[in-house]
């Protein structure tokens, strides 16, 4: 469940993404006053979200590094939007609301990934857990 929820966030972050940077005059009007730093970063993030996704469907213990990576990142790059608010740059509500969305949903899955991956290398084995 959490691969494909994953996968589905990156290929909806790298389309969007792609059609305002790439291909869509109306995807690029309808943006508003986008932040491109921001747009770039979550448009490359798209890939490593998916990348993530797959090591998650394959249990691969690598994918805690990167859902770290993307989380810490993703909150890098959160702090350097709310500078950019603060010193009067040009935003979109939207973009402050999706970038927090996107630091919660990644801490939250490094997170779970923690967690599951500890319980299945037996370090807190199952009757463990409720003692």
């Amino acid at each position: 469940m959490l691969a494909a929820f994953l996968i589905l966030f990156g290929l909806l972050t790298i389309k969007e993404g792609g059609s305002v940077l790439f291909f869509d005059s109306t995807a690029k009007a309808e943006a508003g006053n986008y932040v491109p730093f921001v747009l770039w970063f979550n448009f490359l993030a798209g890939f490593f979200y998916i990348a993530a996704s797959i090591g998650v469907f394959i249990s691969a213990i690598w994918t805690i590094r990167l859902s770290l990576i993307i989380a810490g990142s993703s909150a890098v790059i959160l702090a350097a939007l709310l500078v950019h608010i603060l010193t009067g740059g040009l935003y979109e509500t939207r973009t402050l609301i999706a970038m927090t969305l996107r630091v919660t949903i990644w801490t939250f899955a490094s997170f779970l990934l923690t967690k599951i991956s500890i319980y299945n290398k037996g370090v807190i084995r199952e009757h463990e857990r409720f003692n």
